[in-house]
């Protein structure tokens, strides 16, 4: 196939047309992101009548980015945050009233939801994590969604902890103790917290996958204790007797929603909170049905597309289903079916504009590390170039706690399209390959985490991809970190960096986290770097810090930052800056007064592909 035509960056950043399509619960009715006034909005369209569509929400700020049904097709509720501060407040829509415009249900300067789940047995209301009281502590309230009602129902019993509803109105704790194993506690009599179960922690360094059963006598939970794949149990909250529900021979449940909560739920339930199927993910998707009613039903939709499954979700009956696809080329495709008269029938394709065939296949490889741990990575090589000492784009995940996947990554593809190969490495660290994958990296921040990464530059460049004068490297979060590591710790291996939102100082990165994430810090920064407050770790963690090697850095810098990353801080990016530029090294440095640490305006995803676009071209070059 000839080489295609030159896909503008505005084509790849687009906002889609149409997204994540929910069904409502009397099934007559489906809901979706488009948008509206240039930011992504909420719109409800009927799925048996020829309507238009109808935007429901009026957010002229920033784009929506989660909203759900309620148990009440007449309620639509939704999430948003204010300039990307992540502090975010749910939103009521009534659908009755069109004209009505949305409440906020939790109006408290500064407090976020973290967490609303059904109550438990009272159908109409949520209970909801907030911190309205303060900001370190989250109280556990019941929502009235009618009438915007909150009660409190448990005051946070200390920092780092919080209750959750049970069967019967009961109210447990959970906490975290010093060594990060989760607790959980029952309040006696007299109000002491008493211990009734504990949970592994130390092998879950982003939390373990728990949800509640919906009776509430039952919690099912993602664990790898004794095993190194992670398995899906259900625990009794009475007895802390522990079962087994299922099992993947080689894959983890998927951990991606761990870290991002709009992925795909790995536990696929219906409308009443029941247990249909589990996600599993290695170099693919599987998913394993635990109902009959819906292995029938995921037959049918497995038939639909050649993508992994992606968002799904159903009427009351578990009839009427809506599914979107994840696919390396086709992303996102929607589809509407019926299982009780087997009608089906696309929806939409969210970017009907990118043409498949224009797009690079992703390809899922194994790299080996100097020391023999297997790197599961993904390769995308141009479409119509001859794969030989192609310029390379070593591609690094966030987290590092996360993983790269098989799908559209519109950033891939950006590369692919200007000639360059794109590799992912799954570095040690990565979450899903397994608890010694991702234990394997304690203790090596800019040591064998970033040999992962140029192992995998050099596989690239020993299959004849790559040239090895003509590497950059791009990451965001701890994928930005990587990045400076790169141009500091290994300076002629890549002659161009961009790091997006990314660590330059880990001791400060630590100190400047808010109060209320401190706790959680016990399984994943304190374990795998060390704890800023021991003058010995914090000087081992400035070892490992790109701001103590600026004078090794050769390499033009692309630093992009959020002005309200609540993450890592805007002060981490001005650190390298300021150090870099004061030695006459090219760095081009790029804040957005309004985002945070995951961009969401559409004005400014497209403003930093574009230079990070220029920039990449400009010094690894684009094939001949």
């Amino acid at each position: 196939m000839a080489r295609p035509d030159h896909i503008a960056v505005e084509d790849l950043f687009a906002d889609p047309q149409r997204a994540k399509a929910r069904i409502s619960p009397d099934g007559t009715r489906f809901a979706f992101l488009a948008p509206w006034k240039n930011r992504l909005n909420v719109w409800v369209q009927d799925l048996d009548a020829d309507a238009e569509p109808r935007c429901v929400t009026a957010d002229e700020t920033r784009s929506v980015q989660s909203f759900h049904w309620t148990d009440d097709p007449r309620w639509l509720l939704y999430l948003q945050d204010d300039g990307g501060d992540e502090n975010w407040h749910l939103h009521r829509v009534d659908l009755d009233a069109p004209s009505a415009p949305a409440v906020d249900l939790t109006p408290f300067p500064g407090a976020r939801v973290v967490s609303a789940e059904p109550s438990i047995g009272r159908p109409g209301r949520l209970a909801l994590l907030l911190n309205a009281r303060n900001p370190a502590e989250f109280d556990l309230h019941e929502l009235d969604i009618a009438t915007g009602e909150l009660t409190m129902l448990g005051e946070c019993p200390g920092l780092g902890m919080s209750w959750f509803q049970a069967g019967g109105g009961e109210l447990l704790a959970t906490a975290l103790t010093a060594d990060g194993d989760v607790e959980i506690l029952r309040s006696d009599d007299d109000g002491a917290l008493r211990r009734v179960l504990l949970l592994p922690g130390a092998d879950h360094p982003v939390g373990g996958m728990s949800q509640m059963t919906p009776d509430g006598t039952g919690m099912w939970f993602g664990t790898n204790e004794g095993t190194d794949r992670t398995r899906l149990v259900r625990i009794d909250l009475a007895t802390g007797e522990s079962t087994e529900v299922d099992s993947h021979p080689t894959f983890d449940l998927d951990p991606r929603p761990q870290v991002f909560p709009t992925a795909p739920a790995t536990l696929i339930r219906d409308r009443a909170g029941e247990l249909l199927g589990v996600r599993y993910l290695g170099e693919r998707q599987e998913i394993r049905a635990l109902d009959p009613h819906f292995a029938e039903v995921l037959a049918r939709l497995q038939e639909l597309s050649d993508g992994d499954l992606g968002e799904l979700t159903s009427d009351d009956a578990g009839q009427r289903w809506i599914a979107s696809f994840n696919h390396d080329r086709d992303p996102g495709a929607t589809w509407f079916y019926d299982h009780s008269t087997g009608e089906r029938r696309l929806l939409f394709r969210p970017w009907p504009h990118l043409d498949p065939e224009s797009l690079a296949p992703m390809t899922p490889v194994t790299i080996t590390a100097r020391d023999g741990l297997e790197l599961p990575s993904y390769l995308t090589i141009p479409v119509g170039v001859e794969p030989s000492k192609l310029p390379l784009v070593l591609l690094v995940h966030g987290g590092p706690w996360a993983r790269d996947a098989w799908g559209f990554d519109p950033v891939a593809q950006l590369f692919a399209n200007r000639g360059c190969a794109v590799l992912q490495v799954n570095f040690r660290g990565s979450t899903g390959f397994g608890k010694a994958h991702t234990q394997a990296a304690i203790g090596e921040f800019a040591g064998a985490m970033h040999d992962d990464l140029i192992d995998g530059v050099d596989w690239a460049v020993e299959q004849g991809y790559a040239d090895p004068d003509r590497v950059a490297i791009f990451g965001g979060s701890y994928g930005g970190y990587a990045a400076l590591v790169g141009a500091a710790f290994t300076p002629d291996r890549f002659a161009a960096v961009v790091d997006y939102v990314g660590i330059s100082n880990l001791a400060n990165f630590m100190r400047t986290q808010p109060d209320f994430v401190k706790p959680g810090l016990v399984n994943n920064w304190f374990r795998y770097v060390g704890d800023p407050a021991d003058p010995e770790q914090e000087a081992d963690m400035l070892a490992r810090s790109p701001i103590t090697r600026v004078d090794a850095i050769r390499a033009p810098l692309l630093v992009v930052q959020g002005a309200n990353d609540a993450r890592v801080v805007q002060q981490e990016s001005d650190l390298i800056v300021d150090a870099v530029r004061a030695r006459g090294i090219e760095v081009e440095y790029l804040v957005f007064d309004d985002e945070g640490h995951m961009f969401v305006n559409r004005e400014n995803v497209i403003a930093m592909f574009q230079a990070a676009d220029r920039f990449i071209t400009r010094h690894i070059g684009d094939v001949k």
